[in-house]
């Protein structure tokens, strides 16, 4: 048995998303096919709970949505590096300390980015730098989900689809190993697009901290 969260869109209350744990069971190996027979458990047993319409958001999702809004998958667009994914925004703008950043990262794979071997021996992360903005580590998913919800910006088409959701999961997220989950960022979207905060909080970076995290709204209604 494993324990896995479900992240469902908020609408009416003082944060984005409820975050739900679920208890299901694990399908071991790497192959895909056992991810996907994880991914069909854990749906499963969330349906147990009343929760019947979930998106798997991994390149491991049956789903063709779920696999192109994977960040290994989905791409923004950069001053230098035209479109690059989001995994390797996330990972080529880790700033280490003595100032170190790897911005070689950005013209990799998603793959590659992510096992890049002077991420795990660099010292101390101490912020993110993405082309002339800097970020800090707090809050803590902050720049990643920025990130994301960039990228994802553009994409009108795939921001519908997401409406028909009631809730998200990433097999490959474990909240107690990982910090950031594209998951959670799609169910902060459906509730800021729901809301009708979606352009609000992406008109400046002190707006999207203010709404997302600092929670400056109430029912839709910005303080």
């Amino acid at each position: 048995m494993a324990k896995r969260p479900i992240f469902v869109p908020d609408i009416n209350g003082n944060q984005l998303f409820t975050e739900i744990d679920i208890d299901f069971y694990w399908h071991a190996g790497f192959a895909a096919s056992q991810k996907q027979k994880s991914i069909k458990s854990l749906h499963e047993k969330a349906l147990e709970q009343g929760f019947g319409t979930l998106l798997e958001v991994s390149s491991k999702s049956s789903e063709l949505l779920g696999q192109r809004l994977s960040a290994f998958s989905l791409e923004i667009d950069t001053k230098e590096y035209q479109k690059i994914s989001v995994e390797c925004a996330f990972q080529g703008s880790k700033v280490f300390e003595g100032n170190r950043q790897y911005s070689e990262i950005y013209t990799k794979s998603s793959l590659d980015a992510k096992r890049f071997h002077k991420l795990n021996s660099s010292g101390k992360l101490i912020r993110f730098k993405f082309e002339d903005e800097e970020w800090d580590l707090e809050p803590k998913s902050a720049f990643y989900d920025w990130l994301y919800i960039k990228a994802l910006y553009p994409h009108k088409d795939y921001l519908k689809k997401l409406y028909k959701y009631q809730g998200f999961t990433d097999i490959e997220f474990n909240p107690n190993k990982s910090i950031n989950c594209q998951a959670r960022t799609c169910a902060i979207i459906v509730s800021l697009l729901k809301r009708n905060l979606y352009d609000e909080a992406m008109s400046s970076k002190k707006r999207f901290i203010e709404i997302i995290y600092k929670r400056q709204f109430k029912q839709g209604e910005l303080f």
